[in-house]
């Protein structure tokens, strides 16, 4: 993996300041234990100035993403079938990562039932044709199927959406890592990119996408760098990645908080999601593109380590939230 960029230098060094957790629970805004208590691990749960601040974080990034960079605002659905899961490569190869809700049942040894889809008879051992239902693991599933099954009118491209979800991932796969914190959880929110375009424009457009989740960091004045990634590490659906990583002073590093993938026609070819040239008889495959722009938990734990205030515990505010926090501009411990 190569850094192609990188943006302010850290400001504070992992000697001088607690990670976030630390941070959290001493200001009495962060409980694991209690999370624990109703759902297990990987959950927490966010008080007082803490919760505010996540949720300014993503009206400001949706501002961002919808008024300054021309994406539109979608609210989809957070459950999804099989086929919309197949469509954008996280079936069959990551259903071990996926919270599955409604499974195929089949009626063996019971009456005949009907079918829910169809309105047929079942006999004894059949399935219903009914899809498995998920979680969606990131709004880029409902977002990138919005055109699954479609022939798009070519004027109409590029299609950019962005959408505030809850993100649910079983997290297979990585026990015993980032077990602290928020850093990796079962349920985290995203704000996500996702772009539908011809295919000579999608060079391009990964390039702006990228810069769109850049340009939030830079808003916040948050250290990050940006990698692009090599083949070992790229996803099997996609062509290119860049990785963006932001500074995290208690770990003395940076972690990644987005990552922006052209897909090419890959996710394409799966949804059969085509276009139309004007003139042209054909039907042409889309480009899709996504990435998070961002991350609401990991851009929250980077604020409160890189904005942390050793003399009193307390975290500032960004200039650029303090509009969404009505004018606060300090998180203080409570009493």
């Amino acid at each position: 993996n190569v850094e192609i960029k990188k943006f302010s230098a850290p400001k504070l060094l992992n000697s001088e300041i607690p990670d976030h957790q630390t941070i959290g629970e001493a200001l009495g805004m962060m409980d694991f234990e209690t999370a624990a208590k109703m759902s297990g691990s990987r959950f927490v749960i966010l008080s007082h100035g803490l919760a505010k601040l996540e949720r300014a974080l993503a009206n400001f990034m949706l501002d961002v993403q919808t008024e300054e960079n021309g994406y539109t605002q979608v609210s989809p659905p957070l459950l999804v079938n099989s086929n919309a899961l197949f469509g954008t490569g996280q079936l069959p190869k990551f259903k071990e990562d996926l919270f599955l809700t409604k499974k195929n049942k089949t009626l063996e040894g019971k009456p005949d039932g009907i079918d829910e889809v169809t309105g047929g008879v079942i006999k004894y051992g059949q399935t219903a044709q009914k899809e498995d239902t998920y979680l969606i693991p990131t709004s880029e599933v409902p977002l990138t199927n919005i055109v699954a099954d479609t022939i798009v009118e070519e004027t109409t491209l590029p299609r950019r959406y962005t959408a505030y979800t809850p993100c649910f991932r079983s997290e297979a796969g990585s026990a015993g890592k980032d077990t602290r914190g928020m850093i990796r959880q079962h349920q985290f929110y995203k704000v996500e990119m996702v772009s539908i375009v011809k295919p000579e424009d999608s060079e391009a457009e990964h390039e702006r996408m990228t810069k769109c989740a850049e340009g939030i960091l830079e808003k916040l004045d948050l250290p990050y760098r940006t990698m692009i990634l090599c083949a070992g590490d790229t996803g099997f659906g996609a062509r290119k990645t860049y990785d963006i990583e932001v500074w995290l002073p208690a770990q003395n590093t940076y972690r990644e908080i987005s990552s922006c993938s052209n897909c090419g026609d890959f996710q394409a070819r799966r949804m059969n999601a085509r276009f139309k040239r004007e003139g042209e008889k054909n039907t042409t495959f889309l480009h899709t593109l996504n990435g998070s722009g961002l991350a609401i938990g990991r851009t929250l734990v980077a604020v409160m380590e890189n904005y942390y205030n050793p003399d009193d515990g307390s975290v500032n505010i960004p200039e650029a939230l303090q509009p969404y926090m009505g004018g606060q501009t300090k998180i203080l411990p409570l009493k």
